[in-house]
C-alpha cells in the first residue's frame, strides 16, 4: 500500500466509513483492481500517483488503459473516484467518498443536500 493510500485509509477510518474491500479485482475478463471499492455501493476510489512526475497514469499509454478501465467500470454501474495527493491531504477526497457513499445510501436528509456544492480547491 502506498503512503497515499494509508493516508487515505486513516481519513476512512476516522470518518467512521465502512472499510472498504483492498486491491480488489472488479472485472470478470481482466485483472483490474480498484484501490478501495465498496461492492454494495458500487463505488469505487482509485489514488493517482506520479500526476506531476509524469508518472504511469499521466503518460499516453498508462493514461488510455486507466481510461478503458474507468469506462468499463462505469458500464458495469460502478462510480469511480479519482484523487490525488492534493484531494487526500486538504480533505476533498474524503468529502468526496463521504458524499458518494451518503447518497448511494439514502442518507441525504433532503434533496438540497445532495446538490449543495464541494468546497473548491
Amino acid at each position: 500500500m502506498s503512503a497515499l493510500e494509508e493516508a487515505l485509509l486513516v481519513q476512512i477510518e476516522n470518518a467512521d466509513l465502512p472499510s472498504p474491500v483492498r486491491e480488489v479485482t472488479f472485472h470478470p475478463h481482466r485483472r483490474w483492481r480498484f484501490d478501495f471499492f465498496y461492492p454494495d455501493e458500487k463505488v469505487a476510489c482509485e489514488v493517482e500517483g506520479g500526476v506531476y512526475i509524469q508518472g504511469r497514469h499521466s503518460r499516453g499509454k498508462g493514461f488510455e488503459g486507466d481510461c478503458e478501465k474507468y469506462n468499463e467500470a462505469a458500464a458495469m454501474g460502478i462510480t469511480v473516484l479519482r484523487v490525488t495527493a492534493k484531494h487526500i491531504k486538504d480533505g476533498r477526497a474524503i468529502e468526496w467518498l463521504t458524499n458518494v457513499l451518503n447518497n448511494k445510501n439514502n442518507k441525504w436528509t433532503d434533496s438540497e443536500a445532495a446538490m449543495r456544492p464541494l468546497r473548491g480547491p
